[in-house]
């Protein structure tokens, strides 16, 4: 018996019984659309938090205060932590490499203009930020570079808080109240969206040192550090370190790269996409089942075809492979119609919600074509065993 016959003969059977053979390859058609729907979500779902997090930039180091690790003793025994300040950021700004280092200091308070009023996030910051972080000016102009420690009474509007306090009228030259200060505003920012569900659109900018006064802040939340493309990364941190230890006589900070935080962003998204594709190999699993079933009944049904087969020369590892090509051929056509399937149902999600985190991937699909098959195989090993085992008289005899 030759390939040709095999593809032949397991086609024309599976053909000869086709509400049975459809319903057996719907059962694996459905598990196989369920990966590639779970694995289309978990690959958009990364995508988009990728997308979020480089929007501002690849060529970022944070330094946070307070080490990430301890030793010996409870910390609470000695407190030798110092506080982030801004003179650590104007030291760290004139390294090689650096191109700024923008403190940052945040809070919450009530804004008031134009006889509205609102409650915003306030974000202090150096008028390095429209350059570390990509975010334009739409309106008017950023902070000013003022003196650090005793800047002017300037802020710049988010385009949410303006159109909240505003309307299309322009707020340039305006005073508000930023909690119990008065402010001129000179600029509004572009629309950013949000990040990690913080809005960056309702939020007002204000010089870092009037935020770290207004909140009686002793440190600042964070210096960013925005860098040359293609600096020696390694060597500018261990600059920064030295710099920092030198001036806080310990390591009581943190330094984190952009690349750290979305290697560690992806390895967990990765693990996540892996379990929701998991999840749905459970409905692989059950098709396979339903397979086991289908194939066990044929081998009853068609014992007598079984016994005339190895009565005109078939052996046994012929029936065997027979029935195994059988059940490979419906896991496999299965597979097909739920990639197919699948690829449809996420097509036409995003063309009624294009901006729903869903990216088709070929990877998880062919994973999950090839598992369909597999389990395509080992469904159909025992009753394909079972069939070559079978004594061909006492199957002819069965008609």
């Amino acid at each position: 018996m030759t390939l040709n016959d095999l593809i032949r003969y397991t086609s024309t059977s599976a053909l000869s019984h086709r509400l049975r053979s459809a319903l057996t390859a719907l059962g694996i058609g459905i598990g196989v659309t369920a990966v590639v729907i779970l694995t289309s979500i978990g690959e958009g779902l990364q995508d988009y938090m990728l997308d979020e997090f480089t929007q501002f930039g690849t060529n970022i180091i944070a330094i946070n205060p307070g080490a990430n690790l301890t030793f010996g003793a409870p910390t609470a025994a000695i407190n030798t932590e110092r506080p982030l300040s801004i003179d650590d950021a104007q030291a760290l700004e004139r390294l090689p490499y650096v191109i700024a280092a923008m403190p940052m200091a945040q809070g919450n308070a009530s804004v008031s203009a134009n006889g509205r009023e609102r409650r915003v996030t306030v974000s202090g910051v150096g008028p390095e930020m429209p350059d570390v972080f990509s975010f334009p000016v739409a309106m008017g102009e950023f902070l000013p570079p003022d003196d650090p420690r005793a800047p002017r009474a300037f802020t710049v509007l988010g385009s949410k808080v303006r159109d909240e306090l505003y309307g299309d009228r322009s707020p340039l030259g305006d005073r508000i109240r930023i909690g119990d200060d008065r402010y001129r505003v000179v600029g509004v920012m572009e629309s950013k969206g949000t990040l990690l569900g913080f809005d960056l659109d309702d939020t007002v900018y204000i010089p870092a040192a009037r935020a770290m006064e207004m909140f009686d802040r002793e440190s600042l939340l964070e210096i960013d550090i925005l860098y040359t493309e293609g600096a020696p990364v390694d060597e500018l941190i261990k600059t920064l370190r030295r710099v920092l230890v030198a001036r806080h006589g310990g390591e009581d900070f943190t330094i984190t790269t952009q690349q750290q935080m979305l290697d560690v962003l992806g390895s967990v998204l990765d693990v996540v996409t892996f379990a929701v594709g998991a999840l749905g190999s459970i409905s692989l699993l059950v098709g396979g089942v339903g397979i086991f079933t289908i194939m066990t009944i044929a081998v009853r049904e068609r014992t007598f075809e079984i016994g005339l087969l190895r009565a005109v020369g078939a052996h046994r590892w012929q029936v065997r492979n027979l029935f195994i090509g059988e059940s490979i051929l419906l896991a496999g056509v299965g597979g097909l119609g739920g990639l197919l399937l699948g690829a449809a149902i996420c097509e036409i999600a995003l063309l009624f919600v294009p901006n729903l985190p869903l990216s088709y991937s070929l990877p998880y699909a062919a994973a999950a074509e090839a598992m369909a098959l597999l389990i395509g195989l080992v469904a159909g090993v025992l009753p394909a065993q079972r069939a070559a085992r079978m004594d061909p008289v006492q199957a002819l005899r069965a008609e």
